[in-house]
């Protein structure tokens, strides 16, 4: 008897970005954390876009494509412990909408990080290294790709 569970998923994590909401809660926590740093006084505009679009990624690299594994209990019989948030999202399937808008994100942050940095040399390389430690992970082709090899669950 599992006490304490009310969801229906085997896994919950595969369906979290299909919940009512969560799109524009995830669009907010972006302004929120970009409006903290604004009020940071010694930080200028051009600091706070790129400390804004490095902490975006930062976390969105730890939560999606670092860590592994599921915050529930889950009946699957551990075949989620080996994936990472990325890999479990709507139970694996390529170019859904919620992959779509967790791809499409980013881009834009840094699209207006490098705007309002005027694409000075030194917050352009720094935003484009940091995007690319996101997107490319993303990538279908990387898909199961573990370090030592191919994981095929």
């Amino acid at each position: 008897m599992n006490v304490g569970v009310a969801h229906s998923e085997v896994n919950p994590n595969t369906r979290v970005m299909n919940s009512r909401g969560i799109w524009l809660t995830y669009a907010l926590g972006v302004g929120m954390l970009h409006i903290v740093l604004l009020s940071i006084p010694f930080f200028t505009v051009p600091v706070v876009w790129t400390l804004t679009n490095v902490i975006h990624n930062l976390g969105m690299y730890v939560f999606l494509h670092a860590v592994k594994g599921t915050p529930f209990e889950t009946p699957d019989q551990g075949k989620a412990r080996l994936l990472t948030h990325w890999e479990q999202l709507d139970y694996g399937v390529q170019f859904t909408s919620s992959r779509k808008f967790l791809t499409i994100s980013p881009i834009i942050l840094y699209f207006l990080a490098s705007f309002y940095t005027k694409y000075d040399p030194t917050h352009f390389i720094v935003n484009t290294a940091s995007l690319l430690t996101v997107l490319i992970p993303k990538l279908p082709q990387l898909h199961g790709v573990r370090i030592l090899g191919i994981n095929k669950y």
